[in-house]
């Protein structure tokens, strides 16, 4: 490990601190956005690209998603390293050139690649963003407000997605879905040199190499398996290979990381009970928007014959919901606590889910958008408790780190939920749809209930003095330099922010 040292920046004016928000938060819209704007195209790209299986079609979205969930802690010490703008115009520039080849793809095989080096993209614009908010903002409570604002548009980006998809394949054609991206991806790089400061983690960390080829191993036979498993079949021998590999890959990566005194994940960070139910919290929103939209997409499109358009609007009020509550969440962190708004968060998604667990091909439109509106809601007020809470057990200048592991844990939700959901419809005709669809949202409302359960484990609310977990949100820059934990040190030598 070397310390770097860096001048003392004077601190930036509130307009300026809000203007940086609004540029990190333009960079993140890109990554919420191109998540799930090409599940509403999928049934076209298949047609496009000469009768591509369900099954085909889970790659285009989950090779984003992985290699996103892979590379985002190494991409956020990284940026503490070498600096976050630096990174984070890096990361635009890979992001461009990745959707114009994904635009111009000719067969499956190409897209598939191609989408994989937009999450290498991805990757260094999403933890790198929220570190810069974090750094951009040292009271506790404004950074709450920020965090929630940074989680609003976040899920807009992503409740977004479908119905911008499906306006563009409408108006364009499938591949308007990537060529989009390049303006904003322009606009973005120009208001990153004018208005983001560069900032620096207070130590830089050797890379973790083994552990990042590990990881990667073990996300891709997980999600290789669950993807695969309806083809091959569950009990095949390659099935018990898939397993084989994904529990040799897990330990081997949980061994070399107990060993590393610079480990890509500080596990020693889940023996804190908030930051591992926050973790597990972000999987589960996920879990629950990716299997609801891409459910909603295959069974509107393939069972009643809507177009892209027609179907990307009937998500219409999940973003409507996440919209006016992210911010609203972000307001209750600040003032009470994270248990509030994560318990709306679980029994609204729960409802959405319960609404749809038993649909046939005459469910009412007006119940699939009240659904929708209901988990809409549900993932509104579940991104600012969950993210402040991961961000907030660790020290600011590790803050790219922090973003990382809450960013991967959402990632890796959204690469099983679309996993999870083309398994469940594979083969199924249009009329075995609907049925095929239920235990998917069965599942949603599953998740819906976990999160009362992080909400339980959460902690209590905030005072009105700030004081409560928030409040541990400015710990000071010296809490950098206490030791690492390492198993078998003692509880008097681990310091205070990796108790818990």
């Amino acid at each position: 490990m070397t310390t770097t040292p860096l001048a003392e920046q004077p601190p930036l004016s509130a307009r300026r601190r809000w203007t940086v928000l609004a540029v990190c938060a333009l960079s993140m819209f890109l990554v919420g956005l191109d998540t799930t704007i090409v599940n509403v195209g999928l049934p076209e790209i298949g047609r496009g690209l000469g009768g591509v299986s369900t099954r085909g079609l889970e790659w285009v979205v989950d090779s984003y998603t992985v290699v996103l969930a892979a590379l985002l802690i190494a991409s956020g010490a990284l940026a503490d390293r070498f600096g976050r703008r630096r990174v984070l115009r890096t990361g635009l520039a890979v992001f461009a050139v990745a959707s114009l080849a994904c635009a111009a793809a000719p067969s499956l095989g190409f897209l598939v690649t191609a989408r994989a080096v937009q999450g290498v993209g991805a990757s260094m614009l999403s933890p790198v963003a929220l570190a810069i908010v974090v750094n951009a903002m040292p009271d506790p409570r404004e950074r709450a407000r920020a965090i929630g604002v940074w989680a609003s548009v976040f899920g807009l980006s992503m409740a977004a997605g479908p119905v911008t998809g499906g306006a563009l394949i409408e108006a364009l054609g499938w591949r308007s879905v990537f060529w989009v991206n390049a303006p904003v991806v322009v606009a973005a790089l120009v208001l990153v040199a004018l208005f983001v400061p560069e900032s620096h983690g207070q130590r830089t960390r050797r890379l973790d190499l083994p552990g990042q080829v590990l990881l990667t191993a073990a996300l891709c036979a997980a999600v290789g398996v669950l993807i695969e498993g309806p083809r091959i079949g569950w009990a095949s021998p390659w099935a018990v290979a898939g397993y084989a590999a994904v529990a040799a890959s897990t330990a081997a990566f949980v061994r070399v990381e107990l060993r590393r005194p610079e480990p890509l994940m500080d596990l020693g960070l889940f023996r804190r009970p908030r930051f591992t139910t926050a973790v597990l919290g972000a999987v589960a929103v996920f879990v629950a928007l990716n299997v609801s939209l891409l459910l909603t997409t295959l069974h509107l499109q393939h069972a009643r014959g809507w177009t892209p358009l027609e179907a990307g609007a009937a998500t219409l009020p999940m973003a409507l919901g996440a919209t006016v509550c992210a911010p609203w969440s972000g307001s209750l962190v600040a003032r009470r606590g994270p248990r509030r708004p994560l318990v709306l968060a679980g029994a609204f998604t729960a409802a959405g889910g319960l609404c749809m667990a038993y649909p046939g091909t005459d469910t009412s439109v007006p119940l699939l958008l009240l659904a929708h509106l209901l988990i809409g809601i549900g993932f509104g007020f579940a991104n600012a408790p969950l993210t402040n809470t991961a961000v907030s057990g660790l020290p600011p200048s590790r803050a790219g780190v922090a973003g990382a592991v809450t960013s991967t844990a959402r990632q890796v939700g959204a690469a099983v939920g679309v996993a999870v959901a083309g398994g469940l419809v594979t083969g199924a005709g249009p009329g075995g749809l609907a049925h095929a669809s239920r235990p998917g949202w069965l599942l949603v409302a599953a998740c819906g209930a976990f999160l009362l359960v992080v909400a339980r484990a959460s902690g209590e609310a905030a005072g009105p003095g700030g004081r409560g977990v928030y409040a541990r949100a400015s710990t000071p820059v010296n809490a950098d330099k206490e030791p690492r934990w390492t198993p078998g040190t003692s509880t008097g030598s681990t310091p205070s922010w990796k108790r818990g």
